[in-house]
């Protein structure tokens, strides 16, 4: 990962704030740490981090107020990091709009293919962030280039994705998306109709680090859950009569068909 810019740990205990600071230290990263909520959202703000990762558990406001603070404001990727075995945080990282979460202990090689991963991938654009301000736009310099064809659009009743733009436009208007959201529609969409599975749809989300032969958990699939119940109700979808995501029970989802 060369130059990958400034990433903030948040973190109550000092030893896990050292492992996690010393882990993105060594994939490029320069480093800012915080042991409370407030003073992180400040380091976030003040060095416009690309990476944060956010414990639940801190001794001013709790992380996911922490999260909230921060997507007001920025686009940069979120891991959160939970109590072992605790469902319930995991779970409500996702709702509350982390890109991705950890559960303690976790090894360091772990989560430094989590972010590298996550940096493969391009960020949510600031517009589809409700309240991050959308920056002026770049004038890139001129130069000759041969005429390039307008980015594929994928369409399926009324909804239209643009993998290269990363924009979801929905009836006309704009969807705000997660990362992950984003990434599990336009799976979806390419799978014309065919079933994915939840483990199918883990490594989508995952990343590299997630190949054929890497154990999928209970909580991985479950977080698939969650990404998917978020994107139903931002897709204001009929769960009894589906316009977009159709579940096949016991095994996982597939597209719906086309509607005249």
């Amino acid at each position: 990962m060369s130059d990958p810019g400034v990433a903030v740990v948040i973190e109550d205990d000092a030893d896990v704030r050292n492992l996690v600071a010393a882990v993105l230290k060594q994939s490029g990263f320069v480093v800012h740490v915080a042991p409370t909520g407030r003073a992180g959202v400040d380091l976030v703000r003040a060095h416009d981090a690309a990476v944060v990762t956010v414990d639940v558990g801190l001794p001013d406001i709790d992380g996911y107020e922490v999260l909230r603070r921060i997507r007001a404001f920025s686009t940069c990727y979120v891991v959160m990091l939970t109590s072992r075995g605790d469902e319930l945080d995991t779970l409500t990282a996702l709702q509350s709009g982390a890109d991705d979460y950890l559960t303690k202990p976790f090894r360091p090689r772990e989560l430094r293919a989590r972010i590298a991963a996550m940096l493969r991938r391009p960020r949510v654009a600031p517009n589809q962030v409700p309240g991050v301000p959308v920056p002026a736009a770049a004038v890139p310099p001129a130069e000759p280039a041969a005429p390039v064809a307008p980015p594929a659009v994928v369409e399926h009743n009324g909804l239209a994705l643009n993998a290269a733009a990363r924009t979801v436009v929905l009836d006309g208007r704009d969807l705000p998306l997660t990362r992950s959201e984003f990434d599990l529609l336009n799976e979806m969409l390419k799978s014309n109709g065919a079933v994915r599975t939840k483990a199918d749809l883990v490594r989508v989300v995952r990343g590299d680090y997630y190949d054929e032969d890497t154990y999928i958990s209970d909580s991985d699939e479950r977080a698939i859950e969650v990404h998917i119940g978020n994107l139903r109700r931002k897709l204001d979808e009929d769960p009894k009569n589906p316009r977009w995501l159709q579940t096949v029970r016991g095994v996982g989802y597939r597209l719906t068909s086309t509607r005249s």
